[in-house]
């Protein structure tokens, strides 16, 4: 008896939740990238990984989860999958403007983890433009006016996809 419901509590544990009923952009996005990996073959491809062989080596991850991973990126126009013409079957992943879209999200993401998880000064990369050689500035949220946000200053209004949910969870 106690094992069946251990097994019935793990098996709800550990199936997933769906998020792509949510009228949210968070839950929305976090349905696309589906786990941990999706966002680490996005990373490696922004740092000029493209073939499988490279992300599988990168990453350590089992073949047949990211063969899943790359499908599923391709299937939401975020890589591309092209033919390299080398002989059997090769492919290269490429970023598509959908997936180069995500950048500022990964960025946010990283200094975030640099500052709080990390520490400054221990960070693990540090992204520098190309033509002046000089790290990027960290990130703010700015007003049409240039000027930097806080959470103070922001207020969540509904927008013109917001369900009636949606909206009366922001007119609180």
């Amino acid at each position: 008896m106690l094992d069946a419901t251990y097994e019935v509590l793990y098996t709800h544990a550990m199936s997933r939740t769906r998020f792509d009923h949510m009228n949210c952009g968070v839950g929305r996005a976090l349905e696309v990238f589906g786990d941990w990996w999706t966002l680490l073959i996005i990373r490696d491809a922004f740092l000029g990984l493209t073939r499988f062989g490279e992300f599988e080596r990168s990453l350590g991850i089992a073949k047949n989860i990211l063969a899943n991973r790359l499908e599923r990126l391709v299937d939401h126009g975020i890589f591309e999958k092209i033919d390299v013409g080398e002989a059997g079957q090769r492919y290269a992943y490429r970023l598509t403007p959908k997936g180069e879209a995500i950048l500022p999200a990964l960025t946010a993401l990283r200094e975030w983890s640099d500052e709080w998880v990390f520490g400054r000064g221990k960070e693990p990369m540090i992204l520098t433009d190309r033509r002046t050689g000089k790290r990027i500035s960290k990130m703010k949220l700015r007003d049409v006016q240039g000027r930097e946000l806080s959470l103070r200053d922001l207020r969540a209004v509904p927008g013109p996809g917001a369900t009636a949910d949606t909206k009366r969870r922001l007119s609180s």
